[in-house]
C-alpha cells in the first residue's frame, strides 16, 4: 500500500511541476496521424494482461479493508468509489492525497470564477497535449455542453492553427500548448493571457491545465483505458 501511495504522489508531483512535454518531432507525427477523418482508436476487445477488467487500469478496485483508519474515514465520507474507472478510483489508494486534490479541482473548475467554456477548453488542451484518451473522452461532451463549438474542439484535437478562433479561446490553446510541449510560455503568449484574463484568472487557468496534466500522467502511468461501452474520442496513433 505504501509503495503504491508513493508512486501516485510522485507522479502527481511530476505532473504539476513539469506537465509532461513532448518532443516537436513526435507531436508532428501525431498531428499527421490525427488528421480530420481519421477514426479514433476503437476500444480493445480485451485489456492488456496487466490491466484489471474491473478498473481498466493496472490497479484493482480499492477495498475499504486495505486502508488505514484515516483512509477508511475518507472512504466512508465519499461513500466508496462512485466508479472503479478513472483518476478518482486510483487516487483512493492514497485517500488523503485524493481529499486534497478533489478540493483543488473543485475550486478550479467551479469556484475560481472561470467561465465553464474556458474551464472545459483548458482541460481539453491538457488532455490533448498529454495524449490522455480517458480525460478527452470524458470532457469533449462536457465541452460541447458548456458551449464550445465543434470547430474549436477539433482545432485542439487535431493540432490545428488557432487562426480565426475567438481571442480568449486561442489564448488558452496557445498557453497550454507552449507550457506543456515547450515547458515555457513565450512573453507574447503570457502577456496575451494576462491581458485577457488578468493575473488571478491566468494563474487559475495555468493551475487548471497543470491539474489535468497531472491527472493525465497518473492515468497514463497506470494505463487507464476508457470503459468498454464508451467510444474513444481522441485519435492516438
Amino acid at each position: 500500500m505504501k509503495s503504491i501511495q508513493s508512486v501516485i504522489a510522485l507522479l502527481l508531483l511530476i505532473g504539476t511541476g513539469v506537465a509532461a512535454g513532448r518532443l516537436l518531432g513526435v507531436r508532428s507525427a501525431q498531428a499527421a496521424a490525427g488528421a480530420p477523418g481519421t477514426p479514433p482508436r476503437a476500444p480493445a476487445e480485451a485489456f492488456p494482461k496487466d490491466v484489471y477488467a474491473d478498473t481498466g487500469n493496472r490497479l484493482p478496485a480499492i477495498k475499504r479493508d486495505d486502508l488505514d483508519d484515516a483512509g477508511k474515514k475518507i472512504f466512508d465520507t465519499k461513500g466508496g468509489p462512485a466508479d472503479s474507472f478513472g483518476p478518482g478510483a486510483i487516487r483512493l489508494y492514497s485517500p488523503i492525497l485524493d481529499e486534497h486534490l478533489v478540493a483543488v479541482n473543485d475550486y478550479l473548475r467551479h469556484k475560481s470564477g472561470l467561465d465553464a467554456r474556458y474551464v472545459e477548453l483548458a482541460i481539453l488542451v491538457a488532455a490533448r497535449e498529454c495524449d490522455s484518451e480517458y480525460v478527452w473522452t470524458a470532457h469533449e461532451p462536457q465541452g460541447l455542453k458548456a458551449g464550445l463549438p465543434q470547430q474549436i474542439i477539433d482545432a485542439v484535437k487535431f493540432h490545428k492553427s488557432t487562426e480565426g478562433i475567438a481571442e480568449k479561446d486561442a489564448a488558452i490553446i496557445q498557453l497550454g500548448r507552449e507550457t506543456i510541449e515547450k515547458h515555457h510560455a513565450s512573453s507574447a503568449t503570457a502577456a496575451r493571457a494576462l491581458g485577457l484574463f488578468g493575473k488571478q484568472g491566468t494563474v487559475n487557468l495555468v493551475s487548471l491545465i497543470g491539474d489535468y496534466a497531472s491527472t493525465a500522467i497518473l492515468l497514463n502511468a497506470f494505463d487507464q483505458h476508457v470503459r468498454p461501452a464508451d467510444k474513444p474520442l481522441l485519435p492516438i496513433p
